[in-house]
């Protein structure tokens, strides 16, 4: 099945969004690296209805740092209906674990790319770290990283007591292919079912007219292991995506990217009716608790 599906099943998720302001209520980081504009959950949830989408999962962003007072507000207006994943530090209290719990999250977000965290011994113990505090609860630990950093940690990613959950293709360079260097540790990952691979934000990894050359990655990862797929439009875009942030007393405007296109192609990739319902409803039912 290679013609694009007019909608996507009952139940489908977009398991990669961010939600930002009002500014007015939620104030970003002091810290952050980049200052975005409103995008707000009213503004999420008409997109989706747009497009067909029933189910969310919201991840902070990194201008609120680990504030997730934004997250949780957004994932009380979703109900059952959102689900989420924070971003956590040391001094994150069990009592504030609970109520994340409670609202809904089910993953924390270790950011070592936009960090530019490639060291694989420091990776490492913030991986490990995040994974103790979180494994009591049954979370995942979700991360941005790239191959490089994936390769490295191959041997020790066996041994974290949770599932692991990779970003936007693990950073795969579409335009390299599928034979380049560490891609094998990341399928090996998925096939192994230790880790989910998000294929979400083509534009992250590919400059090419439709993001045709993203087309063998994608169906590479979902052939090695359909079962650990998901799927996210990284709405509204945020950050690095729109291109060079700017300074951060200014807004960095979102990227323009057509979120109906973006799901239309990850259906696509999937191929059959089966593998788009374990890539849009299945596997996100599982892994976030729905």
């Amino acid at each position: 099945m290679t013609a694009a599906i007019a909608r996507p099943p009952a139940g489908a998720c977009d398991c990669h969004v961010h939600v930002f302001g009002p500014a007015s209520d939620f104030p970003f980081d002091p810290a952050r690296s980049y200052t975005p504009g409103d995008a707000t959950l009213a503004d999420l949830v008409r997109m989706h209805r747009g497009v067909g989408i029933a189910r969310t999962v919201i991840v902070q962003p990194s201008p609120y740092g680990t504030d997730n007072t934004c997250l949780l507000h957004a994932l009380e207006q979703l109900a059952g209906a959102g689900r989420g994943v924070a971003v956590i530090d040391d001094a994150t209290s069990d009592v504030q674990f609970q109520a994340m719990h409670r609202a809904g999250v089910r993953g924390v977000r270790v950011n070592l790319e936009t960090a530019g965290q490639h060291d694989p011994e420091v990776a490492w113990r913030n991986l490990a770290r995040a994974a103790e505090r979180v494994a009591p609860l049954g979370w995942h630990v979700q991360t941005y990283t790239n191959l490089a950093t994936i390769a490295a940690l191959a041997g020790a990613l066996e041994q974290i007591p949770v599932t692991l959950v990779v970003d936007h293709f693990g950073r795969a360079q579409a335009a390299a292919g599928v034979s380049q260097p560490g891609f094998d540790a990341l399928l090996a990952a998925v096939a192994s079912g230790r880790a989910y691979v998000k294929l979400s934000a083509a534009y992250r990894i590919s400059t090419a007219p439709d993001y045709r050359d993203a087309e063998p990655i994608a169906r590479a990862l979902i052939d090695a292991n359909p079962d650990r797929v998901l799927w996210g439009s990284d709405w509204p875009h945020p950050g690095s995506a729109a291109g060079a942030p700017r300074p951060v007393g200014d807004i960095t405007p979102f990227r323009q990217e057509d979120n109906a296109r973006a799901l239309q192609r990850a259906m696509q990739w999937a191929g059959t009716a089966e593998r788009i319902d374990k890539l849009l409803v299945e596997n996100p039912a599982r892994l976030y608790d729905f």
